[in-house]
């Protein structure tokens, strides 16, 4: 049974990864996420800089909600809105992931490429040229 959850919480991390990078995978919500990470701001604020539609930016910024990176609250008639820092740390740990893995990767090459160059050649094999 921990397997199944094991893999349950793989696939729901995974969906929410993706929708952080769709999410982000648009200009126009990068920039709103960007105008967001210098403070609170109403769509109407947030709209100003864009050349569409504030029906438009209500679009975008329902997309960075659903992924995590935004939240939006309602007051009287004004939604203000604010950048969710948890969301980015999902988009975060999913690089450091995988940076991790790269890297030991490219740790154990550079072991193996040192032992080569040390290690005793064969009878019969080719001499490796040295570089300059």
């Amino acid at each position: 049974m921990a397997a199944g959850r094991l893999i349950l919480k793989s696939m729901l991390d995974q969906l929410a990864v993706g929708r952080v990078f769709h999410a982000l995978a648009d200009g126009t919500r990068r920039a709103l996420v960007e105008r967001l990470s210098r403070g609170p701001a109403s769509v109407t604020e947030l709209a100003q800089p864009h050349a569409i539609s504030l029906a438009a930016i209500v679009q975008h910024l329902q997309v960075l909600e659903q992924s995590g990176l935004v939240r939006s609250e309602k007051v009287g008639r004004v939604r203000t809105c604010r950048v969710e820092p948890a969301g980015l740390s999902v988009a975060e740990r999913w690089i450091a992931e995988r940076r991790s893995l790269w890297e030991r990767r490219l740790d154990r090459l550079g072991e193996f490429l040192s032992e080569g160059d040390s290690a005793p050649r064969r009878p019969g094999a080719p001499r490796r040229r040295s570089r300059p």
